[in-house]
Order: structure tokens, then sequence, then C-alpha cells
């Protein structure tokens, strides 16, 4: 075959321009690919060390050795297991920015305490607030050194806390509710406003001012988002708003956690990766948790727990109770709260009997409509009292 070019062709010299530009397009396509792979890794080990930032801020607790005769769990049909998660409260001022008031020292309470209980099906869930005033009869618990703390007839509810810590609390509440607890947490205050700003404050509805000069509390009427330490004075406050009653406190502190939920879901938050991690990173540095909470891929599986529940199937109640006839400035508990803690242990729903006055995260008070499931007049004036009992917008 000959080497000679034939007639009308072009010169060679058009031939290493083509060669270039395939170089060309390799090496582009070499830095691209070289880029990708870099930001892949460096997202990646952002992402590890996240992962262990946020773990590393946990503090894990091991309770098991210290609870006994604890209840079986009952099997009920669902495609998963029913959760109950018991939330504690404490009132220790010695974490950072936990002193809100000089009262540094003294070891911690928890003056709030709340069963989570979230059904096998998913489509529903319950907070269910226990008040700290209950009387009630406190079996013996250990402490983490294998000592017995005596228990004891007709004490305040919150006192297992302050004697044995959380471990203490799960035994007492395991004991007197006959409910298989699966996991627990305890926030501080510095947990409870850092979650709280990291999702840009909370909104409430606030009917009169809340002025209460012997706390150094002023927070303004009307309808807004609230937040850091305002957030948390407006949860602490009894004693200038509504009736003063710890009751009525609970019931404030439910609807805000409504609120709280009802932003979390229907303002984005869970598709902003930035509050995600601001979230997060407030919540694990100020968390006490089970091991099987130990790490915040299974903290985020918990909350994806409550993807496909309605916000108006989140609803919250305190169980059932009344005045104590030895002492008005106390409480016990109604024979109803026997039913309702049955009720959760078999998964089933609760009767409009054993769960009045109800909120809900989808209907929030100062919504526009009643918060409660009273029917008829008296139960909405029951409602509405019970509102206006606790400072709340009816």
């Amino acid at each position: 075959m000959s080497d000679a070019a034939p007639e009308g062709a072009q010169p060679d010299t058009a031939a290493p321009k083509r060669r270039g530009r395939v170089r060309k397009r390799h090496t582009i396509g070499k830095v691209v690919l070289a880029s990708v792979l870099v930001l892949a890794m460096a997202t990646g080990l952002g992402t590890i060390w996240l992962y262990r930032h946020l773990n590393g801020n946990l503090n894990v607790l091991d309770p098991t050795a210290q609870l006994s005769n604890r209840p079986d769990k009952i099997a009920v049909e669902g495609p998963q297991e029913p959760l109950n998660v018991l939330v504690m409260g404490s009132d220790s001022r010695d974490c950072d920015g936990c002193n809100i008031d000089n009262l540094t020292g003294g070891g911690q309470r928890s003056d709030t305490t709340i069963l989570f209980h979230v059904s096998a099906d998913r489509k529903r869930a319950y907070g269910i607030s226990i008040p700290r005033d209950s009387m009630i009869d406190r079996p013996d618990c250990t402490t983490q050194d294998g000592e017995t703390i005596p228990g004891a007839d007709d004490v305040m509810w919150n006192e297992a806390f302050g004697l044995g810590g959380p471990a203490c609390t799960i035994q007492q509440f395991e004991q007197l509710s006959g409910v298989r607890l699966d996991h627990f947490v305890v926030v501080d205050f510095e947990g409870f406003k850092g979650m709280v700003d990291a999702i840009g404050g909370v909104e409430v509805c606030i009917p009169e001012p809340i002025v209460d000069p012997a706390h150094g509390i002023n927070i303004e009427a009307g309808t807004r988002k609230i937040k850091g330490a305002e957030a948390l004075n407006y949860v602490r406050e009894r004693y200038v708003v509504g009736n003063g009653s710890d009751i009525g406190r609970m019931k404030r502190q439910q609807a805000f956690i409504g609120s709280m939920a009802h932003q979390v879901v229907t303002a984005g938050t869970l598709a902003r990766p930035d509050r995600m991690v601001r979230f997060l990173n407030s919540a694990t540095q100020s968390l006490t948790v089970d091991p099987g909470l130990k790490n915040v891929v299974k903290i985020a599986d918990l909350g994806i727990q409550f993807k496909d529940i309605g916000l108006d199937n989140i609803q919250f109640l305190t169980i059932p109770n009344k005045p104590d006839p030895a002492d008005p400035n106390r409480l016990v508990w109604k024979r109803e709260a026997d039913a309702v803690w049955t009720k959760i242990a078999n998964d089933e729903p609760l009767t409009k009997k054993l769960s009045k006055d109800v909120i809900s995260a989808g209907n929030l008070p100062g919504s526009g409509s009643s918060s409660g499931t009273g029917s008829g007049d008296a139960g909405d004036e029951a409602d509405k009292q019970a509102l206006q009992d606790a400072g709340l917008c009816t």
C-alpha cells in the first residue's frame, strides 16, 4: 500500500491537533475525577469526624445491674415492637451553662419525668407526664456501687432521682407501672436550651406577661418564638403562671414539646443538615442515655420511628391524679392510672376517658381550635379551664 497521500488530502499538520484535543479531554476528565475523589474523601472524613465527635459527646450509663424484678415486655401484634422511653430532666447546676439561678452544687433532682410510648404499628405516640409531687411507695433500689437504698412509703416521686439517679427512677417507674422500659434519656438545662436554639426557637402562645422578680423572669405576652434562657424559664416557671400548680407547669411543658415536634416536622428541619448538626451537637453534649442509644445512628433511628405518625396522633397527657387527702399540696394517682399503664403495657390506644385534657402536636393551644378531647360544652369548658390553669392560650 502506497505511503503517498491522495491527491487533495489535507496536510499532515492537522493530525497533531486532533491528538492534542483528545489528550486535553482526557486531562480534564482526570482532573474532574481526581477532584470528585478528593471531595468524596474529605466529605467521608468529615462525616467520620462528625460521627465520632457526636458519639463522644454522649454520656452512656448502663443501669441493668441496678434493676431487679423487672416486668416482662408483653408480646403484641405489629410490624415492630412498641417502644417505651423514659425521659428525665436533670436540674443539676453543675454542668456548663446550667447555673441559671446561682444554685450550684447540691446534687441533682428530676422535676420532669415523661414516658414516651410509640405503638408497634408506629401509628400513635403518647407522652405521659408524671407529677413530681406524686406521693408513692418507693421500692428499694441499688447504687452503682451495689449498695441498697431502702425504699420508703408515702414519699414524693422525684425523691428517687436525688437518692439514686436515673436507675432509681427507672426501678421506681417499672415497679409502680408494670411497664417495661426499652430506653431512657436524661437531659440537663444546657441541652434543653441548645436543642431549642438549634431549630431556631419554638413558637408559643402566652396570654399574659410572665413576671417573676424573685426568679429574674420577665416574659412578654403574645404568640412568638422563644429560645435560650427565655425558653427554659418559660417551661420551668410555676409560681406566677395560671394557678401556680405543678400540674399547670407540666401541661405547659407538654404544649412546648408538642410545638417543638410540630416545628421539626413542618419547618423542614430534618432536611436542613446545618440545623440537624447543630441540634445533634447540642443534644448529645447534654444527654445521658442507656447503651441501646450509645451512638447517634441509634438515636436517629429512634427518631425515624416517629416519621409515619401524624402530628395529631402525637399526644401528651398527665397520669390521672387528685389532691392527696393527707396534704392538699401533694398528689396521688387516681385508680384510672392503673388502667393507663395497663393500656400502655399492652400497646392499646387510650380511651377518651383515660386521655382527658390531651394536647396534640397537630392541634396546639392558641392555634384557633380546642386542644382537648372533651365532648360537648362541659368537656370544652373543662379543657379551657385546664389550659387557663396552665397559663396557656385557649
